[in-house]
């Protein structure tokens, strides 16, 4: 009682508890009697909460697609961050299955890989599988021809001034030619 009433707090000891009438919460849990019938109904409320965290990552993992316009290698990092979710809520898969699933859902282009994969007789791991994509990719030159066109996109271009003669409305009679002295610039 003495420590409640220095900190402040003592006043929700009483059976009269004005301001947290007040409280939304407590209109909904101060109906509960005992200790047990309140933990059990929070506890209710938040494990529904978790269902619909399983429940999203679950469907995130099933809808995930792997296109052949990205880099297999930057997919499947997507792919074990939504796996490593999935575990953190406590879902418990195998890297058997992990290894398996992600080889499904490789793009279109890579089937023929897809299908080297799926009749290897050894299991391999996660880790084994990243290597491969890499080097797979590597031997393709997907990497190159992504990053390739990338720099066609964002190609600069340059302009090409020619400086004249505003006094006589003429071009420079030196005889130069075109250069960074005599008019060419990049804009």
């Amino acid at each position: 009682m003495f420590y409640l009433t220095l900190v402040n707090l003592a006043k929700f000891l009483k059976d009269d508890h004005p301001t947290i009438k007040e409280n939304a919460l407590y209109k909904v849990y101060g109906v509960k009697k005992m200790s047990k019938e309140l933990w059990t109904s929070s506890d209710q409320k938040y494990k529904n909460e978790d269902t619909g965290a399983k429940k999203f990552l679950v469907t995130k993992f099933l809808n995930f697609v792997m296109v052949d316009s990205k880099l297999v290698v930057n997919q499947v990092q997507e792919l074990q961050l939504i796996i490593h979710g999935i575990l953190a809520e406590g879902m418990v898969t195998s890297e058997s299955f992990q290894v398996i699933a992600t080889i499904e859902k490789l793009p279109p282009a890579w089937n023929d890989f897809k299908n080297y994969l799926k009749h290897k007789r050894k299991e391999i791991s996660m880790e084994d599988l990243i290597v491969r994509f890499r080097i797979e990719e590597d031997n393709r030159g997907t990497g190159k021809n992504l990053n390739k066109a990338a720099k066609v996109n964002g190609a600069k271009t340059n302009v090409v001034e020619i400086k004249k003669d505003f006094k006589k409305g003429k071009q420079p009679q030196n005889g130069s030619k075109l250069g960074p002295k005599s008019g060419v610039s990049n804009k």
